[in-house]
């Protein structure tokens, strides 16, 4: 497979840290003088743009969370002339007020090089037909891989979300090549191509681009099975750009950075303590090269692992693992820290039940439960009582050993557990009385 971008891709890490330190000292005296919440915030922790010379100067600044672009809401962080602003993305608000995000042309062409660089890690070519099932609108998934696509002069298929028989058929007829969308929602497609007869085989589909939310190694595989395809992570997030911060190669063992836009670090959650390459914490960015949000140490949520050591496909970019939690979406049952792909990991790993499952997690006398539901195997007999407890024994065993306390297992008749054709819906909190969806 080539690269979109082979001078940067494999750049030698001196040169990427010293084009690091450039672009972060301008990129830290523009927020200084052209944001006020930056310049009190830097003012307040007593660090000035004269301060920050290079990469390892990073660790001086303070951090900027995801409330700071809601308590200066819609504009207040854009270090540009609202004139330069071409588009506008921003987040669904679910748990608040939207975080706003702008970009000027010069952004969207480096979030277009991104995406290119993602699709071209996947085997992407401008003779490909590149099917993307994110959605459009405020949400940034569509359009990234779908401007990505352009990038490459690949064909881009602006298919959005939803009518999975008309996505299906479009597949068929138009010859989509890459797919673009969540894992569960490929998942989901799989499921429909067999219950419509469709012979996988037929279909031009070689490869995947999923992102949006965690899955796991055997969701992967499951995905290549059910599609017949190569399935490709990504990530990004809208503070940051959207998709494209980082990309899967051909080995498939973690994601690169593009480290030329955006400068990661792994830190402590509780602490904020930077820790050692190989660590697991919270995912930190900063980024380099946005003219109109240019965020300074981002705090992602997101809990993931950094290796800077040189991947067998060439590139030098560090890589982040798949991401493992959310610091704001663990669970803590009984004093145990539990993430739902731990979970995910068990019941893709059991024959018989399939990837859809939903924890309800309440408290009964002052006592965290968890309940697993996850839905059996079309091909599985509803009626096999015995096969069904002992398949719930086996799930409630390998969980139970897993995260060290005790869950109830309950199989379900198959599309019992809602779909959801965006990010899926895994977690129902019942303790504090309201419903929480992770």
């Amino acid at each position: 497979m080539g690269y979109w971008n082979e001078q940067i891709e494999t750049a030698p890490r001196s040169e990427l840290e010293a084009l690091q330190s450039y672009r972060l000292s301008r990129t830290v005296r523009r927020v200084y003088e052209n944001v006020p919440f930056y310049k009190e915030l830097f003012d307040r922790h007593g660090v000035s743009p004269a301060d920050i010379r290079t990469v390892q100067d990073l660790s001086k600044l303070p951090f900027t969370v995801k409330q700071d672009l809601r308590d200066t809401y819609p504009y207040g962080l854009f270090a540009t002339d609202l004139e330069n602003v071409v588009r506008i993305h921003a987040s669904s608000g679910t748990t608040g007020k939207q975080t706003v995000v702008g970009y000027t042309q010069n952004d969207i062409d480096v979030w277009s090089e991104c995406a290119a660089r993602a699709l071209a890690a996947a085997g992407g070519k401008a003779k490909d037909f590149v099917h993307v099932s994110y959605g459009y609108g405020l949400f940034t998934g569509g359009m990234g891989l779908h401007y990505g696509a352009e990038k490459m002069k690949a064909t881009a298929i602006p298919a959005s979300v939803g009518n999975t028989r008309r996505q299906i058929t479009i597949m068929q007829d138009f010859g989509s090549s890459i797919l673009c969308c969540t894992p569960s929602y490929a998942l989901y497609l799989g499921e429909s191509i067999e219950e419509m007869g469709i012979d996988k085989s037929t279909l031009k589909l070689k490869a995947g681009i999923f992102g949006a939310e965690p899955w796991t190694e055997e969701m992967r595989r499951e995905i290549e099975k059910k599609l017949g395809i190569k399935a490709y992570d990504i990530y990004g997030l809208s503070e940051v750009m959207g998709p494209g911060v980082s990309f899967e190669c051909e080995c498939q063992n973690g994601m690169h950075i593009n480290e030329d836009h955006f400068i990661p670090e792994i830190i402590d959650p509780e602490t904020g303590e930077v820790l050692p390459d190989g660590e697991q914490g919270e995912l930190v960015f900063t980024c380099i090269t946005k003219e109109a949000l240019p965020l300074i140490r981002y705090r992602t949520k997101d809990i993931v692992r950094l290796s800077k050591e040189k991947c067998a496909c060439g590139r030098t970019l560090v890589k982040m693992s798949k991401v493992l939690g959310r610091s704001d979406d663990m669970l803590i049952i009984r004093g145990v820290n539990v993430f739902p792909s731990q979970v995910e990991s068990v019941l893709l790993d059991i024959q018989g039940v399939t990837a859809n499952y939903l924890l309800i997690v309440d408290r009964v006398n002052n006592l965290d439960t968890l309940e697993i539901q996850v839905e059996m195997s079309p091909d599985m007999p509803f009626d096999a009582v015995r096969m069904i407890e002992e398949k719930e024994s086996e799930i409630k065993a390998k969980v139970d050993s897993l995260l060290g306390i005790s869950a109830k297992v309950r199989i379900v008749s198959p599309k019992t557990i809602a779909r959801s054709e965006g990010k899926a819906k895994r977690v129902i909190d019942n303790r504090n009385s309201y419903h929480q969806t992770v």
